[in-house]
C-alpha cells in the first residue's frame, strides 16, 4: 500500500534516518522492513548527487524515500522531487504560511508553484504526464514541528491542505524553549502533548523521532497515540549495536 494512503488511513508506520552516503546502508535499512526512510540533508554531509543514488536504491527496495531538507526553499524542494523522492520533510515549519509554502513547492500549477522540468522523476522526459498523476496520488509532505512557535500555531499548520503528516523534532523544540536537550522537562513534555492532541483533533498522523534505538521508548510513543514514528538513525543504530555487542563480549571473557 502507498505511504500516502497509509497516512490518510491513520495506519502506524515506522521509519528511520539515513545520514551516511553509502548505497549499502540504504539497501540494508530498506531490506530490514522500515515503512519509509528519511535521507537527511540537514544534519549530514549528504549532497544532492548522493541523494539521487540513495533514492534509486530505495526505489529498488520499494521503500519510500523522504528527503529532509535544509530549509523550506522551493528550489531545493524542486530538485529533490525531480530526483525521484517520494516526498519531503520540511524543517522549522512555524506557521500555516510555512506549511503552504512547502505544499506550493512540491506540486505543479494550478495546485502549486513548482517549476516544470524533466529529470529522473519524470522518466528523463518520457513519462511527464504519468508523473503528474503519480505526484497527486503519492507525494508526501511532512511538517517538522520543532519550535515553540509551531506548537502555538499547531492547529493552523495541520489544517493546511497538502500536509500529510507531522513529526516532532524534540531537540530543536527543547532548544527553542530555552532547554536544549532537556527532553524530559515538564514544559517540553507539555508542548509535545499539545502537538499530539492537535494531531488527534485534526486527524493528521504524526509522531516523534525516537533518536536512540530504544524499543521501550518506541512502544511508549505508540501507546501515547503517535503513529508516524522515526526510530533511530543509521549512525546511532550502528554505534549502539557495536557498543552493546562489545560490552557483552568483554563481560564474558
Amino acid at each position: 500500500m502507498q505511504l500516502k494512503l497509509k497516512l490518510s488511513q491513520g495506519e502506524l508506520t515506522i521509519g528511520s534516518w539515513i545520514t551516511l552516503g553509502h548505497p549499502a546502508i540504504a539497501e540494508i535499512m530498506a531490506a530490514a522492513g522500515f515503512d519509509w526512510l528519511v535521507l537527511d540533508m540537514e544534519h549530514s554531509v549528504l549532497e544532492l548527487s548522493e541523494i539521487q543514488i540513495l533514492i534509486q536504491v530505495l526505489d529498488g527496495q520499494q521503500c519510500p524515500a523522504i528527503v529532509r531538507l535544509t530549509s523550506n526553499h522551493p528550489d531545493q524542494i524542486k530538485r529533490v522531487m525531480d530526483a525521484g523522492a517520494t516526498g519531503v520533510m520540511v524543517p522549522m515549519v512555524k506557521s500555516a504560511a510555512d506549511a503552504k509554502a512547502a505544499v506550493q513547492g512540491v506540486y505543479y500549477p494550478p495546485r502549486g508553484q513548482r517549476g516544470v522540468g524533466l529529470a529522473r522523476a519524470q522518466g528523463y522526459g518520457a513519462r511527464f504526464q504519468q508523473y503528474r498523476k503519480w505526484l497527486e496520488d503519492n507525494a508526501v509532505i511532512v511538517a517538522m514541528i520543532e519550535h515553540v512557535d509551531a506548537v502555538n500555531a499547531i492547529d493552523e499548520i495541520l489544517a493546511v491542505d497538502g500536509i500529510d503528516a507531522y513529526i516532532i523534532g524534540p531537540y530543536d523544540l527543547s532548544g527553542s524553549m530555552g532547554r536544549p536537550g532537556e527532553l524530559d522537562h515538564p514544559e517540553v513534555q507539555s508542548a509535545i502533548a499539545q502537538v499530539l492532541e492537535a494531531g488527534q483533533r485534526s486527524g493528521k498522523p504524526g509522531g516523534i523521532h525516537v533518536i536512540e534505538p530504544n524499543q521501550e521508548e518506541l512502544q511508549r510513543r505508540i501507546a501515547a497515540g503517535f503513529n508516524f514514528l522515526g526510530y533511530g538513525l543509521d549512525i546511532r543504530i550502528l554505534d549502539s549495536l557495536c557498543r552493546s555487542h562489545m560490552q557483552n563480549i568483554r563481560a564474558g571473557l
